[in-house]
């Protein structure tokens, strides 16, 4: 009798294939944009995806201080901080905060989509995000990736 075995296969880090890419944010979603990222560092976009190994490419986004919000939300949504004591948290508006620093949006967006482990530690390490549209990572040769 002629059976097929199939075996499910389990990622590790000798297996693991990293790749480099890059995404033009100019225009684009904050929230959206986010989640995309988010399932590339992860490696959720990969068939060979294990919860447990850092599966996930590099991510190089440019012009990420030009990425838009829907509605009002660039007036009404507040970031919160918190020094650790009493009287210490701080509220910011998403208009202050693109106005001093456009790249903290973005990335405290894709943060917030990755687990709060050493792995989503490691993970938001892949990320590499530059206010204008030149990236020194010429030499990893990234493809350009559309969502």
């Amino acid at each position: 009798m002629d059976t097929l075995s199939y075996k499910t296969i389990s990622a590790n880090a000798n297996t693991v294939d990293q790749k480099w890419h890059v995404v033009d944010a100019e225009g684009k979603h904050v929230g959206r944009l986010a989640s995309q990222i988010a399932t590339v560092l992860r490696g959720k976009h990969k068939p060979s995806y294990t919860p447990h190994v850092d599966t996930g490419d590099y991510v190089i986004v440019l012009n990420a201080g030009k990425v838009k919000f829907t509605g009002n939300k660039l007036a009404d949504k507040t970031y919160l901080t918190y020094s650790g004591y009493p009287g210490g948290q701080k509220s910011t508006t998403a208009k202050e905060i693109m106005d001093k620093k456009p790249l903290r949006i973005m990335e405290s967006a894709v943060r917030g989509m990755l687990p709060k482990t050493k792995l989503g530690r490691a993970m938001i390490k892949k990320l590499f995000m530059y206010e204008g549209s030149q990236h020194p990572h010429a030499a990893q040769k990234p493809t350009e990736l559309k969502f």
